[in-house]
């Protein structure tokens, strides 16, 4: 029988309006919630209502070494290969993987051992490059793991994939996730903060998007503010001039009027985060340039984090304003270097590279531990893949270059129920494969989620029928990282 039209778009239209009206109630509900969240100052209202056990770790602060630090060069020594120099990598070894296409149409494929001495430190012993002494210097408070594989074989992908769980644009990051599942620890900040260091290895950078740092299909509200470091901390923080702050409040006051109209007609939550927007934009008017006022740090503080650490943009300035924030309670910290793809002349732009961040790591964390902070301040040190034990290009004694290798790199984490001077799983010789315990992205994540007290397999956002989460469909908690 043919469906009567008339009949049919009678029962369309009771259908849009009773989900239509349903919206409405609940974007009202959300919004009354919200608002009076905004009167009374609290923070909090996380959609997890604290987490789902107690958590370790309440803050994280993301070092994240954009471009792929060779793990050959800094933390994986592999002393052997010495007498492999200029030797062809073995297909025993190689396995046949995915090569880029910089270095798959190369004749050979050279060994290049690392031309750097490894130093033992600390009463772990571990093995630090002569690069970096004093974060060497912190091996007994650190966990290293150097068994962590991704999926993606370049650049944008592969920090979309840790940043976001996929490899393809439009997933929430990890900042959102927390900000979401947990909610804010401080009123008057964002909850999810992000700074981009200079840097002064190659300057031919690998570029960085906004989606490292977006909420994704999550409420806007959740996404990464950017902190810069000229003009305004934060873009539009000052008041037009002319545009005093009590005609700036009584305009606020007049917008969230008619915003609260919209979401009382529409019920769109993006309505509700405009009007949380607007709210801490006002609040960060004070509060923002108090954070960067770093005027009353003493100086045997500031010596911590080394010379640059009054220079604005710098890698050692934004380690001390991420401590800075950690006080204040931001719940995710991130910190971009950029520079570390060194596919060329990597001996001269590595020593630079970790001459930018050696001091300022080591500083950040000695300072969170005399504040007391790291107990319960997660840090993270790392990038996207690590790079090849073949050069890429010419290889001569004094120089080579190193290729992208997504089967195995190093991280390394400290505080935040982290187990210290620990070391987890083993590479081959060659650290081109993994031999022992093996780390996938989505373990890693898996793990920091843990640290926060949240379950990774139930903080979920269900969006167009299908449930998201960070980890996607696998992941694992490695508990041989933690305390």
């Amino acid at each position: 029988m043919t469906p009567n039209p008339i009949n049919e778009w009678i029962s369309l239209e009771t259908r849009r309006q009773f989900f239509g009206n349903g919206a409405r109630g609940l974007g009202v509900a959300a919004l009354a919630s919200l608002m009076g969240r905004e009167a009374a100052g609290e923070v909090g209202g996380g959609a997890l209502d604290g987490g789902h056990f107690p958590h370790r770790a309440k803050r994280v602060i993301w070092l994240f070494m954009a471009g792929a630090p060779s793990q050959l060069d800094t933390y994986d020594y592999k002393p052997t290969m010495a007498k492999w120099f200029n030797r062809d990598l073995p297909e025993s070894v190689r396995k046949g993987q995915r090569l880029t296409t910089m270095t798959a149409s190369q004749s050979r494929f050279p060994i290049a051992p690392s031309m750097f001495a490894f130093g033992q430190h600390g009463d772990c012993g571990k093995r630090v490059s002569e690069l970096l002494p004093r974060t060497g210097s912190m091996a007994d408070d650190l966990a290293f793991i150097h068994t962590v594989w991704t999926e993606a074989i370049n650049h944008d992908p592969a920090m979309t994939f840790i940043q976001t769980g996929s490899q393809q644009p439009g997933r929430p990051s990890l900042g959102s996730w927390l900000s979401y599942g947990l909610g804010s620890l401080n009123a008057s900040l964002p909850s999810f903060m992000v700074m981009q260091a200079t840097w002064t290895g190659r300057k031919e950078a690998q570029a960085l998007f906004e989606r490292l740092w977006g909420a994704g299909m999550l409420p806007s509200e959740y996404q990464g503010v950017t902190l810069r470091s000229v003009g305004d901390p934060v873009l539009y923080l000052s008041d037009p001039p002319g545009v005093e702050r009590t005609t700036r409040r009584s305009m606020l006051d007049r917008l969230a009027h008619l915003n609260r109209s919209t979401a009382d007609k529409i019920g769109d939550p993006e309505t509700s985060a405009r009007i949380a927007q607007y709210e801490m934009a006002y609040r960060m008017q004070t509060s923002v340039p108090e954070l960067v006022d770093t005027s009353d740090e003493p100086q045997h503080v500031k010596d911590l984090y080394g010379p640059e650490v009054d220079t604005s943009g710098t890698y050692a300035s934004c380690c001390l304003l991420a401590r800075r924030m950690a006080e204040r309670d931001v719940r995710f910290i991130q910190i971009y270097h950029r520079g570390w793809d060194q596919h060329g002349a990597l001996p001269a732009t590595i020593r630079r590279q970790c001459s930018d961040v050696d001091q300022p790591t080591a500083g950040l964390i000695k300072d969170l531990e005399m504040r007391g902070l790291l107990d319960d301040t997660l840090v993270i040190w790392g990038g996207e893949f690590g790079r090849t034990i073949y050069c890429q290009g010419a290889l001569t004694k004094e120089d080579y270059g190193r290729d992208h290798h997504p089967r195995c790199f190093t991280i390394f984490l400290a505080g935040g129920g982290i187990k210290q001077g620990h070391v987890h799983g083993e590479t081959d010789d060659f650290s081109y494969n993994i031999t022992k315990d093996p780390v996938h992205v989505h373990d890693l994540n898996a793990t920091i989620l843990h640290l926060l007290g949240v379950d990774h397999e139930q903080l979920i956002h269900r969006y167009q029928g299908r449930d998201f989460r960070l980890t996607d469909v696998h992941g694992n908690v490695i508990h041989d990282l933690l305390t």
